[in-house]
């Protein structure tokens, strides 16, 4: 039978200390990224809501724009 690992990975030497500072700096901008799209989709649902409260004419022309109003509305 063929050996697929060397002594040296047997031993655990191959294991290396990982940064802490460099997976929290991750983690912060992972953080960041994910509370700036949730500001940016409420900012989003917010406009779309007031756009077609002063628009009704607009009601029907895009099934998703209406799904997110009405959502809005039963949400609130």
């Amino acid at each position: 039978m063929k050996q697929t690992t060397s002594p040296e990975t047997q031993t655990g030497r191959h294991l290396e200390s990982v940064d802490t500072h460099r997976v929290e700096a991750v983690e912060d901008a992972a953080a960041r990224a994910i509370a700036r799209r949730a500001a940016l989709r409420d900012r989003h649902a917010q406009n779309l809501t007031r756009l077609m409260e002063q628009r009704s004419d607009l009601r029907g022309v895009h099934p998703l724009a209406d799904f997110v109003d009405d959502a809005v509305r039963w949400s609130a």
